[in-house]
């Protein structure tokens, strides 16, 4: 072929994809034909990255938000030299167990830096993959020594910027200054049901540039110098993140389909296939087909990039030698090498009697203290999530080596940009607001989860008694649905002691993500010592306070206190229960089948649940002869005192539920 090497790898790319799709009958061709000149510009003439050391911890990300597109990615790593994206795998595109899902997949793929697909969500967590990079770099780089240096690259489509999330992100980014995020637009005008005019108008230009970003317009989508230009134009911006918006055709070269939303989710088929291929100029007998010309030139450049690597490497144990201190800090961070049990917490005064929101407070502040990585920040609640460090300064254009991220009214953004922090590495993020809003950034937390990220949540305000602020305020059916998400950890202290070994759980997580769920209102410390608490938590539910028993009452959060207040009356009727602290049920479910006899013995049916929410769930532990004292609707505004007694969480109450047993 006589094309230019660069034309004739961006061809390569298409019909790949076209073949992959083709071979799986199920996929989207569209995005990859219309965006292939941007991919292969940026993979040639721009990214930093190591096909041998794809967890490099200075190569630059790429996240592709708009993960329909996968195939386009997989056909990269196979062309560019990542030794498990074989030709086979690109074959096995869609099939069970293959290295090539309908979405990419992080943890899953070498090569994939996030897990995308969900539309919106990536560009956010671009933004936390910078706002990491920016952290990490003003915290370990010194001069000769810019260990931490490198940009982070998404590509979009129109569906990503009509996501909110999107947004809330992006407002972020341009507020931060990240100039080191750059974002490629493919604005190609369709979107799966038809012409975006049906459902989007704006003038995104201008939204961005309102967000404090640089925009850039690059006209024809198959320019590669043009689209060349524009990304050195981004990266000499050292003061904005930067939107270069592509005007690409989707389905680019179908002589039916481009053009059309009809070559968005769906593959070209067989004759529309040998057309497309046509149009290029591409041999048509061979599928699969790539020029042995392409092959020396993607791999050549992959090559390089692991030359880059070694370089990096030779910094880095000369940084080592003349930084052994900050040398341990960063491979400590990067491993998240620290021992929960092993750190230093104020001790917890037996007569204490604070909201769980409060011991949370003081244990983080002990923590960061003595982990530096971890890193984070309120949706403009610091004052009511009390999760500020102290001594962590804010995080701002100028001082990125702060701790103390204000993300504003973004709860979404800020579960995805959190996302992205733990991608990147180097950090430990955790997040926080009120658990009613949990359901607002639920969608990062599924995909934290799927990632097997560790990401931290602190939502307080737990329960009714929130009490004045009324029923939009007060959770109800949040914690069922938490606890419903798989691989998420969720956990309700009863008191400080609780609270403690809950936060020693998050930082032993490795791969689940975990919600610390806290009182606004003053609890009193258990009488249990800490060793047996933090064993007892650990399991997700022990015997806080036993007797001779007949039965048992179950709770979690505040009210344990009140489960013990209810077994206290009853023994004074000469009627004996047990107490059971159930603070995680994830938890619980982990352990043997002996442990949960022993906390649940079968013989005592005689149970009551107690707990401020739905009683969805709870049946699982009470059994069909047990009883939930729980809420079936939404709350009241009201002081909490006078909502406790109308709900019917009480002393009282508690025992006429034993009682109707």
């Amino acid at each position: 072929m006589t094309k230019p090497i660069s034309q004739l790898t961006v061809d390569t790319i298409r019909t790949l994809c076209i073949d992959i799709i083709e071979k799986s009958k199920s996929g989207h061709p569209g995005m990859p034909l219309g965006s292939a000149p941007m991919a292969y510009t940026l993979w040639s003439d721009f990214l930093k990255f190591s096909p041998n050391h794809s967890e490099w911890l200075n190569r630059d990300r790429f996240v592709l938000a708009a993960g329909h597109g996968s195939s386009m990615l997989y056909t990269l790593l196979h062309l560019y030299g990542y030794p498990e994206m074989t030709l086979t795998e690109l074959k096995n595109f869609r099939q069970l167990g293959s290295k090539t899902p309908g979405h990419p997949e992080f943890g899953h793929t070498k090569g994939v830096d996030a897990t995308s697909g969900p539309l919106g969500q990536g560009i956010a967590s671009a933004v936390g993959v910078a706002i990491a990079e920016a952290h990490m770099g003003a915290t370990y780089n010194k001069p000769n020594f810019k260990l931490i240096d490198h940009y982070t690259y998404a590509i979009c489509g129109d569906g990503d910027l009509m996501e909110g999330v999107s947004g809330e992100a992006s407002s972020l980014a341009g507020h931060l200054k990240l100039d080191k995020l750059i974002v490629l637009y493919d604005s190609n005008d369709i979107s799966l049901d038809g012409e975006l005019n049906k459902s989007f108008s704006e003038n995104v230009s201008q939204r961005y540039k309102s967000y404090g970003w640089q925009v850039i317009h690059v006209e024809n989508g198959n320019g590669l110098l043009e689209i060349n230009e524009a990304l050195k134009k981004a990266k000499s911006d050292t003061e904005r993140p930067t939107l270069i918006e592509v005007k690409t055709t989707i389905g680019f070269g179908s002589p039916n389909k481009q053009g059309t939303s009809s070559s968005h989710g769906s593959p070209l088929g067989a004759e529309e296939s040998i057309l497309t291929k046509e149009s290029y100029g591409w041999p048509i007998e061979e599928s699969f087909f790539i020029p042995d010309e392409v092959k020396k030139h993607t791999l050549k450049i992959g090559a390089k990039g692991d030359q880059e690597y070694n370089k990096w490497l030779s910094l880095l144990n000369d940084y080592k030698e003349e930084y052994p201190a900050d040398y341990e800090r960063l491979e400590k961070a990067v491993n998240f090498d620290y021992e929960p049990s092993l750190l230093n917490f104020s001790p917890i005064a037996e007569d204490t009697n604070e909201a769980t929101r409060v011991s949370s407070s003081k244990l983080l502040n002990d923590i960061a203290s003595q982990v530096p990585s971890l890193v984070g920040g309120s949706a403009d609640l610091f004052c009511s999530n009390l999760t500020y460090q102290k001594n962590g300064g804010d995080f701002m254009p100028g001082k990125y080596g702060n701790k103390n991220i204000w993300f504003g009214v973004r709860e979404f953004a800020m579960g995805a940009i959190a996302n992205g922090m733990y991608l990147h590495g180097g950090v430990r993020p955790y997040i926080s607001t009120f658990l009613v809003f949990s359901d607002y950034l639920k969608p990062a937390i599924r995909m934290a989860a799927l990632m097997k990220l560790p990401v931290i949540y602190i939502f307080s305000h737990d329960s009714i008694a929130v009490g004045e602020d009324g029923p939009t305020h007060e959770p109800i059916e949040q914690l069922a649905g938490l606890r419903s998400m798989p691989n998420v950890n969720v956990i309700r202290p009863a008191d400080a002691k609780e609270m403690q070994a809950a936060w020693q759980v998050a930082l032993e997580s490795k791969e689940t993500p975990t919600a610390l769920i806290v009182t606004r209102q003053n609890l009193a410390v258990l009488k249990n010592s800490q060793e047996y608490i933090t064993t007892g938590v650990s399991k997700g539910a022990y015997i806080v306070s036993d007797s001779e028993a007949e039965g048992l009452l179950l709770a979690s959060g505040s009210e344990v206190n009140l489960a013990i207040e209810a077994q206290q009356e009853l023994a004074k009727q000469g009627i004996q229960v047990k107490v059971v602290s159930m603070p995680s049920w994830e938890l619980f479910e982990k352990q043997s089948k002996d442990y949960q006899e022993s906390i649940l013995p079968k013989h005592l049916t005689k149970r009551v649940s107690i707990e401020m929410g739905t009683r969805f769930g709870w049946s699982e532990y009470v059994g069909t002869t047990g009883i939930s004292l729980s809420i079936e609707r939404y709350g009241e505004s009201a002081p909490a005192d006078e909502l406790l007694s109308l709900f019917g969480f009480t002393v009282d109450k508690v025992t006429e539920a034993y009682h109707s047993l």
